[in-house]
């Protein structure tokens, strides 16, 4: 983890000069255009992923040295649900789909619930017994670690669908998908139509309140 990072920092870099290479060479249709601007947001929301998973591997070491460090029932889930928005992310991106882009703005909202619960019942046991605020803590840390992965997922998501369908849906903003605009050359799985269920059956008991409206 920690050596990987150092080459994802460089690959940024990388990345990076080559658009500002591309942008020099001018005239580009619209799809190329939003293709440059969302590879450049999208590289950064990748290298901060990198930074925060050292961040998360930093709490890994730091609970290893503590006495009682008892795993929070629910972290387990939030990190796949969070594993599983990243995955989805990189296979909207690898396949321009749009449908697997949305079903990661919908899994945001579940993230954020999982942080809730393991924050609430955590402080709960760190004030009814002191010797567990330092590992505590770090939970915390933790799940604030998972919470910000999910968010760079939901980045890079917003900005697939800006790139392949022109809209911008960050901050809420209206979001129209509709099955019979979906690019017939673009392979998708029998689920990616189904945009408005849950992404993560496993996680069906956690009520979604997605705001994303939907014209």
């Amino acid at each position: 983890m920690f050596l990987l990072e150092p080459r994802i920092n460089e690959m940024e870099i990388v990345i990076d000069e080559h658009a500002i290479h591309l942008l020099r060479r001018g005239s580009f249709s619209d799809d190329e255009m939003r293709l440059i601007v969302a590879a450049l947001k999208i590289t950064n929301d990748l290298e901060r992923i990198g930074d925060i998973a050292v961040n998360l591997a930093e709490r890994v070491v730091s609970l290893r040295e503590m006495q009682g460090a008892n795993v929070p029932e629910e972290l387990a889930p939030m990190a796949s649900a969070v594993r599983a928005m990243v995955s989805k992310s990189l296979g909207a991106l690898i396949f321009r789909n749009v449908e697997m882009a949305t079903q990661v703005l919908e899994s945001d909202d579940v993230v954020d619930q999982y942080r809730d619960r393991i924050f609430e019942k955590l402080l709960q046991h760190m004030t009814q017994e002191p010797a567990l605020v330092s590992p505590g803590m770090q939970f915390i840390l933790a799940t604030r670690h998972l919470e910000r992965i999910a968010d760079h997922a939901t980045n890079i998501a917003e900005d697939i669908i800006f790139w392949v369908r022109g809209l911008d849906v960050r901050h809420g903003r209206g979001l129209a998908v509709r099955s019979d605009e979906t690019d017939q050359t673009v392979p998708t799985s029998a689920g990616d139509s189904a945009i408005t269920e849950n992404s993560h059956p496993l996680h069906s008991h956690v009520t979604p309140a997605c705001e994303t409206e939907r014209a």
